[in-house]
C-alpha cells in the first residue's frame, strides 16, 4: 500500500507554522512528510523561505511519521554537507529520512554569485553530488576534481540505516535517464498517461524495483470560490513555461510574468476540488500506478481545514 504523506510547503508558511501542520496531519491520519527546500519562494504572495536541513529535525522529533524532502546539491549546498545533514538526521531517526536530489531552480542556487549552468552541467553535478553523498554515507573518503569539488572528505558519524537517495525528475527524460543511477524516482502528477510514461522511462531504464514517489498539486476548498482564488493568488507565478521556472534568479521576475494571468488560467492548470469525494476519485487513478508515497500538495493557503476535511474522510 502507498504512504499518503502531506507536503510541507517552506516557500508559503514560517516554519513554526509547518511544525503545527505535520502534527496536524499526523493525527488525521496522514502517513508521511514530505518538504520543499527553497532559498526565495516562487512569489511575494507566497513569502516565506525557511530552511529544510533546521526545521526537518524538530519535526520528525515532533512526529512519529516518515520524511522525505527535495534537496539541490551542487551549488547552494555542497554535497558533503547534505550528506552529513542526512547521515545525521538518519542516525536519530532510523529509518524515517529519505531525500530526493534535484538539479535545482536559479532563483535558490544562484544566491552564491556563480553562475547558472545549462540543463547538461546541471545534470553532470547532480550524478556527481550523488556520487559524492553515497560514498560518504557508505563511509568512505571522498576526493573528487571536477564539476564537484571535494578534498579528503569523510563521514565519521553514519546511521545504521541508510537514506533512500532519489531523483527529482519533471520530465520523462529525466526520468529515463535517472533510472541508470538513482535509488528511486520522485516525479510530479499530471494526466495518468504523461504520468505512467515518467515512471514506465525509470523502470524500463535501472529503476525495476525502486521506489517511485508522486507528488500532486491542486487546490482544496469548500467552496468553488475560495479553491480557485487560493490557486491564484498562490500558485500564478508557478504556471510559467518550465524553462522560466528553471532559469528566472529573482522573485520579482515570477511576479511580473504573472501579473496578466488569470484566474480561469490558473484553475485550468491546477486541478480544484471542493470535497474530498472527488479529491479521492483522482487519488485512486493515481495509486493503480504501483507507487510508494503520494504525495498531496494544497497549493492554497486553507491548510486545515484540507488536514481536518481529509482526517474526517477515513
Amino acid at each position: 500500500m502507498a504512504l499518503i504523506c502531506y507536503h510541507a510547503s517552506h516557500e508559503q508558511f514560517a516554519p513554526s507554522h509547518l511544525l503545527q501542520l505535520v502534527q496536524q496531519a499526523e493525527k488525521a491520519g496522514f502517513d508521511g512528510i514530505h518538504a520543499s527546500d527553497h532559498f526565495h519562494p516562487w512569489s511575494e504572495r507566497q513569502g516565506e523561505s525557511g530552511f529544510t536541513f533546521s526545521w526537518i529535525g524538530a519535526a520528525m522529533q515532533a512526529t512519529t511519521l516518515p520524511f522525505s524532502m527535495v534537496c539541490a546539491p551542487g551549488q547552494r549546498l555542497h554535497p558533503a554537507i547534505v550528506a552529513q545533514a542526512a547521515a545525521t538526521l538518519s542516525e536519530m531517526f532510523p529509518g524515517r529520512f529519505n531525500m530526493e536530489l534535484g538539479s535545482g531552480e536559479a532563483i535558490n542556487e544562484t544566491i552564491t554569485g556563480e553562475g547558472w549552468p545549462d540543463k547538461e552541467q546541471r545534470n553532470k553535478r547532480l550524478w556527481e553530488s550523488y556520487q559524492v553523498i553515497k560514498q560518504l554515507l557508505n563511509g568512505e573518503e571522498v576526493n573528487m576534481d571536477s564539476t564537484i569539488q571535494v578534498s579528503h572528505a569523510r563521514l565519521y558519524t553514519l546511521p545504521e540505516q541508510q537514506p533512500v537517495l532519489l531523483a527529482a525528475a519533471v520530465s520523462e527524460e529525466t526520468a529515463k535517464w535517472a533510472g541508470s543511477w538513482a535509488d528511486g524516482l520522485l516525479t510530479t502528477a499530471g494526466s495518468l498517461d504523461d504520468v505512467k510514461h515518467k515512471i514506465e522511462a525509470f523502470r524500463n531504464n535501472g529503476g525495476k524495483g525502486k521506489p517511485v514517489y508522486l507528488q500532486f498539486g491542486f487546490s482544496y476548498g469548500r467552496d468553488e470560490t475560495a479553491a480557485a482564488k487560493g490557486a491564484h493568488d498562490q500558485w500564478r507565478s508557478n504556471i510559467q513555461p518550465a524553462d522560466k521556472l528553471e532559469d528566472w534568479e529573482e522573485v520579482k521576475q515570477f511576479d511580473e510574468a504573472a501579473q496578466t494571468t488569470s484566474e480561469k488560467e490558473v484553475t485550468e492548470n491546477i486541478p480544484v476540488f471542493t470535497g474530498m469525494p472527488a479529491l479521492q476519485q483522482q487519488l485512486q487513478e493515481y495509486l493503480t500506478l504501483d507507487i510508494d508515497r503520494l504525495i498531496l500538495h494544497n497549493i492554497n493557503r486553507q491548510q486545515e481545514i484540507f488536514i481536518q476535511d481529509y482526517g474526517a474522510a477515513r
